[in-house]
């Protein structure tokens, strides 16, 4: 009898998830990190475009991606959340470590339900938090493969919520641009536990030295006309 084949749409998402599981673990662990207290960092979800939008993205559907190419769109959505372009944009390169192809990332979301979506590796639970009472409160979590400038949105919106949580003196070594990056990468929970002396864990604390490496850089981008 002959032995029926994989059809060709399921080998196809075999060689995506194992390619993309090689890819992460040689590059970096993904967000949120597992620092207690377990609070996970929130997710953002794509939609149809927000009222008001910049341009649109250049290269939104393609594989190909370069943060710096999103400098206007990180200006722009960081002046409106009122935070910082260079923590956007440093935080866009700190998460540019898997790629962020639309179809890549569904395929992988099948096999990982709760994977992180679009440029900023939102989660469904942060980004649902994020949109109420936004511009972009109609929009959809999964959108954000597809629209590179919600997903710069919402993240700049979270950071804006993680802001507000903080307390107006802390005692650890960090800046404020720490402690949010800290907390988008592990909650909230976390970033107020590691604002009062907790010590972040590897993996947050490698999310932080890849903040430190890439500030520059960040600073380069959206600074460039």
């Amino acid at each position: 009898m002959t032995e029926s084949r994989t059809p060709k749409r399921q080998r196809l998402l075999l060689v995506l998830a194992f390619a993309l599981v090689v890819y992460v673990i040689v590059r970096a662990a993904d967000t949120p990190q597992g620092d207690p207290p377990p609070h996970g960092k929130t997710s953002v979800s794509p939609s149809s475009p927000s009222a008001g939008s910049p341009t649109p993205s250049p290269s939104s559907a393609t594989s190909s991606y370069d943060p710096a190419d999103y400098a206007i769109q990180v200006r722009t959505r960081a002046r409106q959340a009122d935070v910082s372009a260079q923590l956007v944009m440093a935080i866009l390169y700190n998460e540019a470590y898997k790629p962020h192809d639309p179809s890549f990332e569904r395929a992988w979301q099948k096999y990982k339900p709760d994977a992180a979506f679009g440029i900023a590796n939102m989660h469904r639970a942060a980004f649902d938090e994020v949109k109420r009472s936004r511009d972009f409160a109609g929009r959809r979590w999964d959108q954000l493969p597809d629209d590179r400038d919600l997903a710069i949105e919402s993240e700049a919106w979270y950071l804006h919520d993680l802001s507000a949580q903080l307390p107006a003196h802390w005692t650890a070594p960090y800046t404020k641009s720490d402690l949010l990056a800290l907390g988008y990468n592990a909650g909230p929970g976390n970033m107020l536990a590691f604002a009062r002396g907790a010590t972040p864990a590897a993996q947050a604390r490698s999310y932080l030295d890849r903040l430190h490496t890439n500030w520059a850089k960040a600073g380069k981008a959206v600074e460039a006309s």
